[in-house]
């Protein structure tokens, strides 16, 4: 075994991850935490029922429907039901295809109510889990993603995508705490997850990005499951050296998983979108929206926008000349403009009719993209000259929405309302709302998800 390279280091850092999220509780939860989990599924389901809509999930629900026509788990906004992870998969995919859902900084960056909620919800729909149980396993999952992320400071450099990737590991962990798994039957869900993970960032653009959430919460489901049902794995899938920190990143960090371990929750380090795009491309369009309203230089009389961003914003949106709207969230010339036009970044403006419309078009060829390394990932400046020489700057210190600039819980329902109301109408959207900040006195969350439909 040693010569294979896989013997036991003994460090036990998968066992006490797991043993602490399986045996954690709502009554360790402070209220930080708590009120938290009530804002993060709020938005990800107002960002899920708007992305029902979206004619990504009509070839998806199409093809599952065909595999799975006879299913029990609802599907949100589609009035449709299918079986419990091909609804995972599609729930999953409508909750990142508009790249609207929350993002955690932290453990390298992932959506992660997306994995976590696209499983939790359809499993705990089936198994009548009450409403405090969900809270615990959903904090449960963002501990598990995230620190298996600090595990791994270099996963992203390899080109995965951490939704996909980590994503599942997060997964894994929150069905698991759904399902009450104790000891090793937790340990093997973390590794029989970790063991499916994949996502790779060649598919920005594509109908695959928002794929990966949707097939991470399924291979949690099934992590979790099939654990429950005597399926074994390592006993040390993080750590391990063949484990999943050593193999998909070159620098690895074992200590940081287990930091501050019951001290802090990573839950309460997560961020909302304001604007349905790439989070890197955020401080760059507060900048441009606030140089649009304060500069008076209308788009047809702008000589050049000068962007200055952190080099994420660069190697992970630099798509020139997109097509469509997918591909425009991952622009920054498209942001930039957009939103300088529009004074906004929401769903519209990530449509494939802004991405191809002449006036923007027209003003991202204006665009010009400055890296300064000293800047931040949620820092960013920008500067409008117009044809007269006359000069404008703004500079963004911290993104809206992330940690050091947060949405207030008023511009989070906003959002939600926004999102959800065109779906399931408004008075129904009302009571999702109230079900959701009273979550932990809900006796069967299925009652939460009959409402999405």
């Amino acid at each position: 075994m040693s010569e294979y390279g896989a013997a036991d280091l003994n460090l036990g850092i998968t066992e006490k991850l797991a043993g602490y999220l399986a045996d954690l509780q709502f009554e360790d939860l402070p209220d930080d935490v708590i009120h938290e989990c009530r804002r993060g599924i709020l938005d990800w389901l107002g960002c899920a029922l708007a992305g029902s809509e979206h004619s990504t999930l009509d070839t998806l629900t199409g093809v599952l429907g065909a595999i799975s026509p006879n299913g029990c788990s609802t599907v949100i906004g589609r009035k449709m039901k299918l079986g419990l992870m091909e609804a995972a998969i599609a729930n999953g995919q409508m909750g990142h295809v508009l790249d609207y859902d929350d993002t955690h900084l932290g453990g390298g960056g992932i959506h992660t109510s997306g994995p976590l909620m696209a499983s939790m919800l359809p499993l705990g729909e089936s198994r009548r889990v009450s409403g405090e149980d969900f809270m615990v396993a959903y904090v449960a999952g963002f501990e598990a993603a995230t620190r298996t992320g600090c595990g791994m400071p270099n996963h992203h450099d390899g080109g995965w995508h951490l939704t996909g990737t980590i994503g599942t590991v997060g997964a894994g962990a929150g069905c698991g705490r759904l399902l009450g798994l104790k000891g090793a039957q937790m340990v093997n869900a973390f590794g029989i997850a970790a063991t499916q993970s994949a996502g790779m960032q060649q598919n920005r653009g594509t109908m695959c990005k928002s794929f990966h959430p949707g097939k991470a919460a399924s291979n949690g489901i099934l992590a979790a499951t099939l654990a429950e049902g005597g399926f074994d794995s390592t006993g040390e899938i993080l750590e391990g050296r063949k484990g999943f920190c050593r193999i998909y990143s070159i620098v690895t960090d074992e200590e940081a998983i287990l930091a501050g371990l019951g001290e802090k929750f990573a839950v309460t380090g997560n961020g909302y979108k304001p604007y349905a795009c790439g989070v890197v491309l955020h401080p760059i369009i507060d900048s441009t929206i606030a140089l649009g309203q304060k500069s008076g230089i209308v788009p047809s009389d702008v000589e050049r926008l000068e962007v200055t961003a952190n080099i994420k914003a660069v190697t992970i949106t630099g798509v020139s000349d997109p097509k469509s709207g997918l591909k425009s969230k991952f622009s920054i010339g498209h942001a930039s403009a957009v939103s300088f036009i529009d004074g906004n970044a929401g769903r519209h403006q990530f449509s494939n009719e802004r991405a191809l419309a002449p006036d923007v078009v027209a003003l991202r060829e204006k665009v010009s993209v400055t890296v300064d390394e000293k800047f931040r990932v949620d820092q960013a400046t920008a500067v409008v000259i117009g044809k007269d020489g006359t000069r404008f700057e703004y500079k963004t210190e911290h993104a809206t929405g992330m940690v050091d600039n947060p949405m207030s819980d008023e511009q989070i329902e906003t959002k939600f309302f926004d999102n959800a109301e065109s779906i399931v109408g408004a008075e129904k959207a009302k009571e999702i709302r109230e079900m959701v900040w009273e979550l932990e006195s809900v006796s069967d969350v299925g009652t939460l998800m009959r409402l999405c439909r």
